[in-house]
């Protein structure tokens, strides 16, 4: 893989290791002046983290650190980032961290200059046709995960405190206008985090690719993500500071989010309601029910996952995939049941309801019902593939 690249799809990307140290210049060249740092808690106090913010200091940008992101973000943490934006007259978003980071950043950089509440920009019809553009400041995003790809996204996923749900905001200017993809910066996460990120970009590969529709582009993007996925996720787990893989998985979950523009669908149904409900990790949640969801959706895409695994180099055929899936979950840690999320069927109902009203339940190739999203929970939580 090269080892430094500028892309400019889908928006202006700088991928490589090192390249951190150009964050003043991405500001500089978005356009802002006065950043606000946007992480997570985790993050906030690491070298890595406070060097990237002295670099800015240093290049005279007035800047301020917000690290109020929970690990499923809520609204509130979103209008507490708009309050210390305003104050600070800040003119633009550094996001910086994994993807809680990055879609508080985002939604703080949009919702800035919205006078209405952040729910009338949910990804619905042309609901985003309501904001003011010119109230949405620039960002520029620098992932330190290899997962959700929210760093060329054009919405952020925020929990509904008052429902506790997980909802959707859009607009296109949310795309950042510059990311940093530098490798270096992912070396120190955990394997576990590592996996359970991985596993999120390739949820996202696969439902894209699967979800019904026209759409080619996005689903050659998929495809290759699948790849990178199978042939670095495991080295990225297991020897974190491998650059070339730590580089691959980024490339991948960038990949996963530029191609489910076509959709997602039942894994990503299911994972939000659950997530929001019990607090789990979203990638982790997609690694549980993807077989469950891949084999429930079998009828429908059976010809296009052999397609798929003949590209891998596995037999080309919907059980070899599967098989792979299943064998790459054991190889990385993930588990094979609920049980391992601590989550039982107490709340099953309302999962199921939550689930079919979902925005990514439209993208699944096989119709979402409440019969069919417990037929799905009951085979995750009793393992049978």
């Amino acid at each position: 893989m090269t080892t430094r690249a500028n892309w400019n799809y889908p928006t202006a990307i700088r991928f490589g290791a090192g390249r951190i140290a150009e964050l003043a210049d991405a500001c500089n060249a978005a356009g802002i002046k006065r950043p606000l740092f946007v992480t997570d808690p985790g993050l906030a106090g690491l070298p890595m983290t406070l060097a990237a913010v002295e670099s800015l200091k240093e290049a005279g940008l007035k800047t301020e650190v917000f690290a109020e992101v929970k690990g499923n973000p809520v609204e509130s943490n979103v209008y507490a980032g708009i309050e210390v934006l305003k104050l600070g007259d800040h003119d633009g978003v550094v996001a910086f961290g994994g993807g809680s980071a990055l879609d508080v950043g985002k939604t703080i950089a949009f919702m800035a200059g919205q006078t209405r509440p952040m729910w009338d920009f949910e990804d619905v019809g042309d609901w985003w046709t309501r904001a003011d553009p010119t109230g949405i400041a620039p960002i520029v995003a620098v992932p330190t995960t290899a997962g959700t790809g929210s760093e060329v996204g054009r919405a952020s996923v925020i929990t509904n405190e008052a429902s506790h749900t997980k909802k959707v905001i859009f607009h296109p200017l949310m795309m950042p206008k510059v990311v940093i993809e530098d490798p270096e910066l992912s070396t120190g996460l955990p394997a576990s985090l590592t996996a359970w990120t991985g596993m999120d970009a390739l949820a996202h590969c696969i439902e894209a690719y699967c979800a019904p529709g026209f759409h080619p582009m996005a689903e050659g993007v998929a495809v290759e993500g699948v790849r990178l996925v199978k042939e670095f996720l495991p080295t990225a787990v297991k020897t974190g500071g491998d650059l070339e893989a730590r580089g691959a998985m980024l490339v991948a979950a960038s990949a996963g989010a530029t191609a489910f523009q076509k959709g997602l669908g039942g894994i990503h149904a299911l994972s939000h309601p659950v997530g929001a409900l019990y607090d789990t990790h979203h990638g982790l949640t997609n690694a549980v029910f993807m077989p469950y969801v891949l084999v429930f959706n079998r009828p429908a895409i059976e010809a296009k996952v052999a397609r798929l695994a003949g590209y891998l180099g596995l037999e080309p055929s919907f059980d070899a995939f599967l098989a792979w899936i299943l064998a790459l979950r054991a190889d990385i840690g993930i588990p094979e049941t609920l049980a391992g999320l601590k989550v039982d069927d107490a709340r099953l109902d309302e999962i199921a309801a939550m689930a079919v009203v979902d925005p990514t339940a439209g993208g699944n190739p096989v119709p979402l019902t409440e019969d069919g999203v417990k037929t799905i929970f009951r085979a995750a939580l009793a393992g049978q593939v």
